[in-house]
């Protein structure tokens, strides 16, 4: 067993978490992993939602099961519970591996999945971001998005909280000591002029870029909230880690007609070379990042295996 406590301190890199997460979604384009649909139940009052997600990683030889369940029935950070693991399984030997909170595990893999399909949609001469959200999203982002993508050189962010904006700001200079970072007032105003919008707010924001707020080249990664679905409506292409999970969570992005965009390439095709992110210069691209369990075995297995082999975690003898 793994505990929150356990993970936190388990050493890791930002290019170390890129290449775990590209690996798995280039061994499931290539047919040698599973990721089935995930199953999801909610309170019919919107008090709670739980999901399962069950895959089986072909090259780590590693069969994983995920859960998740929120509690926010007033939609209050004071009341709010959420809550993650993650249980994997030797596929080799047969043997259960851990099972561990899975905090950690999505606080790394999201970033690093924005990372490469910024990486596979940037425009050509790309220099520009700006980050809209402080939360666990927004002060993981940088460092991973610029492990994939180091020509990135100037950074903008937008956010209220002040003690975020300081975690952001901390976050980076661990990575990048040099780094610098400009924090904005306007988004709208920093939209105009930036390269790549990574949009990761919380459903509190009242941010919400427009299309009109967009320059021709521009990429714009929704993570969680802070671009109104005119982004989406009236992109010139639109990709998604996968267009199914995109229709069964991404609804708020709905157009004016109550449906959503086409999704014109998914980032496994794309990673091994099946298809484009970027087909010309100009195109809006609008980006959908939803997680795949594979991308979160890969990662938990990461760690797993280094918190073992320090020492960490307690050994339960649940099947004696």
């Amino acid at each position: 067993m793994l505990s929150r406590s356990d993970l936190a301190s388990v050493p890791i890199s930002p290019a170390e978490v890129v290449r775990a997460v590209e690996d798995a979604y280039l061994a499931f384009a290539a047919g040698d992993s599973d990721n089935p649909r995930k199953l999801s139940v909610a309170h019919p009052d919107g008090w709670s939602v739980a999901y399962a997600m069950l895959g089986r990683d072909g090259r780590r030889r590693v069969v994983a099961m995920k859960t998740s369940y929120k509690f926010d029935p007033h939609h209050d950070r004071s009341t709010k519970r959420y809550y993650t693991t993650i249980t994997l399984y030797d596929d080799a030997t047969g043997m259960p591996l851990a099972m561990m909170d899975c905090a950690r595990v999505g606080a790394l893999r999201t970033p690093a999945v924005s990372a490469l399909l910024v990486r596979e949609t940037a425009r050509p001469g790309a220099r520009s971001v700006l980050l809209i959200g402080t939360g666990t999203q927004g002060r993981n982002a940088l460092p991973h998005l610029l492990a994939a993508n180091p020509y990135l050189n100037r950074l903008m962010l937008y956010g209220t909280h002040p003690e975020g904006l300081a975690a952001v700001r901390q976050q980076l200079l661990h990575h990048h000591p040099q780094a610098e970072l400009e924090l904005v007032s306007d988004p709208g105003a920093a939209a105009r002029g930036a390269d790549i919008i990574l949009a990761t707010a919380g459903p509190g924001t009242k941010v919400a870029i427009e299309a009109d707020d967009l320059a021709p080249g521009t990429t714009v990664v929704l993570v969680g909230y802070g671009l109104a679905p005119s982004t989406l409506a009236d992109a010139d292409r639109v990709i998604a880690t996968s267009a199914e999970q995109m229709a069964l969570t991404g609804t708020d992005m709905a157009g004016p007609d109550g449906r959503l965009r086409r999704v014109d390439a998914e980032l496994p095709q794309i990673l091994n070379r099946r298809a484009v992110g970027r087909t010309s210069d100009d195109e809006r691209i609008f980006v959908y990042n939803s997680g795949l369990v594979l991308t979160d075995i890969a990662v938990a297995h990461a760690l797993a295996t280094r918190a073992i082999a320090e020492g960490r975690g307690t050994e339960v003898p649940l099947w004696d």
